[in-house]
């Protein structure tokens, strides 16, 4: 009896896959969201709905002068959310973010007023204290196993504490210095801005292509060409207009000029791009969305869970003392309001209304930016309209709780397609 035996094909290397073409994208981007993966899309479509409203409402809405009120009065929200977006992605929640910037901002002044600082030494303080808060909190949670529920609801008592002491009560702490003061309320000249602009659409066109071709090369699939060009122009659409809005004349006398994009704009910028890398093109970053998806399974791959989890509370707690030395920029000075407030939980739900699960696992640091968006807009619209805070309040909640709700159900339908 002779054997028979396979041919078997040379072994050859993965072709390079075609690209798709705009009809395929467009199915598998729909089959997408049908599956449960909807990511910022409401947040997005929200955002148009509530700045047409707006505008038409109240056509001051769209001046030169509100635009810029926009960007000032969310960019603490926006900047503790960003860090939040850290924390949720491990499954977990940080309620003392808001308390944890106020007293990294009590930091600031008292060193900057009261004992003659230099900006630098104060700023380092202040972002040293924001480091040690979130490594005590997720020390406390990864390594004793408390609830970070309970942890950081017993830090956002205790930070309270320790702020009221630090400025002696209810003193009101001055800031005074030009440095810390330009973060907020400076503006960058229109030549500037329009750099700032060219360069923020170079960047981003060089990564989308880069992207496409690197995947392509690898065998996978990658949205065609003309998406990654629509993506490219609605971009620089958009920071055009918003550059050339904000370029105009805000000052209302003639012994003043007031114009240019605020400093704090390039600075959220500078952090979401670096946070963006962090999550998206680093060992860490993969660990991150691995322990926040299934934290038994990541263990059992051999990723360090605890040290994962303590340094998302760490970032965290770090980028709320952004967050407190941009309030005390705004106010030009720290008082036992600072971080108060509504400040925790709008931060909060800036993350959440803009696409991040609080489930774990899912979402991107630029949904922290589009939400502290949708925030700022309600905030700003509604107040320009007359509202009092307590209608504002009401209308944040259930925006919130809309959001949390489309999150719960798109996590549902994933599970249920096997998306997830």
């Amino acid at each position: 009896m002779t054997a028979t035996t396979t041919a078997q094909p040379p072994p050859s290397s993965a072709p390079a896959a075609a690209p798709v073409t705009i009809g395929g994208y467009a199915r598998t981007y729909l089959a997408r969201i049908r599956g449960g993966d909807i990511g910022a899309l409401p947040a997005v479509l929200g955002l148009i709905v509530l700045c047409v409203v707006f505008t038409a409402l109240r056509p001051v809405f769209l001046t030169s002068a509100n635009f810029a009120n926009l960007f000032l009065q969310g960019a603490q929200i926006t900047l503790i959310a960003m860090g939040l977006v850290f924390v949720l992605l491990v499954g977990e929640i940080d309620l003392s973010a808001g308390f944890a910037s106020g007293l990294c901002a009590a930091v600031l002044a008292v060193l900057l007023t009261w004992h003659g600082q230099p900006w630098y030494v104060a700023v380092a303080a202040a972002l040293g204290t924001g480091a040690l808060i979130g490594l005590i909190l997720g020390t406390l949670v990864a390594k004793i196993g408390i609830p970070s529920f309970v942890v950081t609801l017993a830090g956002f008592l205790a930070f309270q504490g320790i702020m009221l002491m630090a400025i002696r009560g209810g003193n009101i702490v001055p800031v005074r210095d030009d440095v810390v003061l330009a973060i907020v309320n400076r503006n960058l000249s229109p030549t500037a801005g329009w750099v700032f602009a060219a360069v923020t659409v170079g960047g981003f066109a060089a990564v989308q292509f880069a992207t496409q071709r690197r995947r392509l090369a690898e065998g996978l699939t990658a949205p065609p060409t003309p998406v990654v060009a629509l993506r490219v122009l609605t971009l620089a659409a958009v920071l055009g207009a918003a550059v050339y809005v904000l370029n105009l004349e805000r000052s209302r006398t003639a012994i003043v000029s007031l114009k240019g994009v605020p400093v704090v704009v390039p600075v959220i910028a500078i952090l979401l791009v670096a946070g963006t890398l962090l999550l998206h093109r680093t060992r860490f970053g993969r660990h991150l969305y691995a322990v926040g998806g299934n934290r038994e399974a990541a263990r059992r791959a051999g990723i360090n869970v605890d040290r994962i989890r303590i340094t998302a509370f760490m970032i965290c707690s770090t980028m709320a003392a952004i967050g407190g030395i941009a309030a005390a920029s705004r106010s030009n000075s720290v008082d036992a309001t600072t971080g108060g407030s509504e400040v925790l939980l709008l931060a909060v739900g800036a993350a959440v209304i803009g696409g991040t699960s609080l489930f774990g696992g899912k979402g991107k640091l630029v949904n922290a930016v589009i939400g502290g968006a949708v925030v700022a807009v309600i905030n700003n619209g509604m107040g320009l309209m007359g509202y009092s805070a307590g209608v504002k309040f009401a209308v944040t909640g259930l925006v919130l709780l809309l959001a949390a709700g489309v999150d719960a159900l798109s996590r549902r339908r994933a599970l249920a397609t096997g998306t997830r």
